[in-house]
């Protein structure tokens, strides 16, 4: 922090506007911020509280009462909220200044951060080189702006990978915590069952940081955990916790699950994530090879699911009760309700959200609710049960106060973040895209997802640099409620790579 005595006011002024200008033209190019919290002062820091002094962004889809809630989208481009969301009136009370609101793919839609009304994130690593890549998405704009400087940490949400992907591609720490865990009141919907807000930070104590000041229950979040399962998940991840401190990993059991290591893998990728699992051994943990059979369905129920819940979730926006009305042109047929508000729908939403609305219609239509939406469902279960069988302790949302940590299974498991290094960005970065590319873009989820589906704590952290200099992120999963357990973790692998560069 820069601070200033009475003698060096006007000086101490001038470093914060070069500073200030610098920031805004930094923003310029990556487009990471739509707009800022420090410009009238709505949201300044306090110099009391467990996050004082910091800044942290916000994501468009997280309701601001002083800054507008676009959700990058048209549909809402002049949408204020008259709330704060829970998360941004804890960070206020926290003593965190708000830095402004980030650039998203619509809705929350998106793996590359391109399906966007104010356009494309730019990744900050390749700034010096002018080479344009994604920053990921769809919480690309909160991983950017603290990449880039521009805020100390950022709020994302996560549904399939959001704040994990673009972690991964900006080499920053990115945390999704356990589904209930911290409140979703507030935030636009997506997809419900899925929905998780997150923090990116530049390291992984920042990141606890944050966290701990956000995972409080609250009564209005219908989907919160109750605090009697978050107490006894607490107790069942105290011993592994604190046979952590200190940095030592002896006896911490680490899964390896065959499945998150696919054909598409780059090599680099699998060279970096070698060398932290090796780092940990060297520091005592045990690896374990581990199978969850369930994983390669995992990408197809998850779209399925996702999209079928935001085709519900966004049938309000009709122009009428919700949303950017345009108006029919003259002669249009009135006798339909849909003939009114299918003008609005069409111009409010982008290619990628008809997109999902489209598939989820589909996946919850009479002909094709039990092929589609139930068999998802069912992998879902699955899922859920192959990280419940490869973990030594219980889930606290079905375990009783009796349940006791076994000696088999893991503590945590271990994968790559992405299957590759960023993208480059599409030449014509305008959010519109062929039907290849847009497959190519779902199949970045391919190794976030199933954390996702089972509403485990996941964080991806920092591993290195692949064979095109660009970052690498290796993630943690743990058992419902460790989220401190996987934070810790990702500590461990900071320190492991501060003696690597020593």
């Amino acid at each position: 922090m820069l601070s200033c005595s009475k003698s060096s006011i006007l000086p101490c002024t001038s470093i914060l506007r070069r500073r200030n200008a610098s920031l805004q033209a930094t923003n310029a190019v990556v487009n990471a911020l739509l707009v800022s919290g420090n410009l009238d002062g709505s949201y300044p820091a306090s110099p009391a509280g467990p996050l004082a002094g910091m800044s942290i962004a916000v994501k468009d889809n997280i309701c601001t009462k002083s800054l507008p809630t676009t959700c990058s989208s048209r549909m809402l481009e002049s949408f204020s909220s008259p709330f704060d969301a829970t998360v941004v009136s804890l960070l206020s009370r926290g003593g965190a200044g708000i830095a402004g609101k980030a650039n998203c793919d619509e809705f929350g839609m998106g793996s590359l951060n391109v399906h966007s009304a104010h356009g494309p994130v730019v990744n900050p690593f390749g700034l010096a080189s002018g080479e344009r890549r994604s920053a990921g998405g769809s919480s690309g704009g909160s991983a950017a702006a603290v990449a880039a400087g521009l805020c100390d940490a950022a709020l994302g949400t996560d549904t399939g990978g959001s704040v994990r992907l673009p972690a991964s591609y900006c080499g920053i720490v990115g945390l999704k915590p356990s589904y209930g865990i911290v409140s979703r009141w507030g935030v636009v919907s997506f997809a419900d069952s899925l929905d998780c807000v997150g923090v990116l930070a530049r390291d992984a104590s920042t990141a606890k940081r944050v966290h701990r000041v956000l995972a409080t229950y609250d009564s209005r979040d219908p989907t919160a955990a109750p605090p009697h399962v978050r107490e006894r998940a607490a107790k069942l991840h105290t011993d592994r916790l604190s046979s952590l401190k200190g940095g030592q990993l002896t006896g911490l059991r680490i899964g390896i699950p065959q499945e998150y290591f696919p054909t598409e893998l780059e090599s680099s990728v699998i060279d970096s994530v070698r060398r932290v699992i090796n780092r940990l051994r060297e520091k005592g943990a045990i690896l374990v090879p581990i199978s969850l059979p369930s994983t390669p369905y995992a990408l197809s129920a998850y779209y399925v699911i996702s999209s079928a819940e935001a085709s519900s979730n966004l049938a309000r926006y009709d122009g009428i009760e919700y949303g950017s009305r345009v108006e029919p042109p003259p002669g249009a047929n009135f006798t339909k309700t849909a003939n009114v508000y299918a003008h609005t729908r069409s111009r409010g939403f982008g290619k990628e959200v008809q997109r999902r609305i489209l598939l989820g219609a589909y996946a919850l239509s009479a002909d094709a609710f039990e092929n589609y939406f139930l068999k998802a469902q069912r992998v879902r279960s699955l899922i859920k049960a192959d990280f419940d069988r490869a973990f030594r302790i219980p889930n606290a949302l079905h375990a009783s106060q009796h349940n006791a940590p076994s000696d088999q299974g893991v503590d945590v498991i271990m994968h790559p973040s992405a299957i590759q290094t960023a993208p480059l960005l599409p030449d014509n970065a305008t959010g519109s895209s062929s039907d290849a590319s847009s497959l190519d873009a779902y199949v970045q989820d391919v190794l976030t997802v199933p954390a996702s589906l089972a509403g485990l704590p996941a964080l991806s952290v920092p591993a290195g640099q692949g064979s095109d200099g660009w970052p690498i992120g290796v993630s943690v999963v743990g058992q419902w409620g460790s989220d401190e357990l996987v934070l810790a973790v990702g500590e461990a692998i900071e320190g492991c790579q501060a003696e690597d560069t020593v």
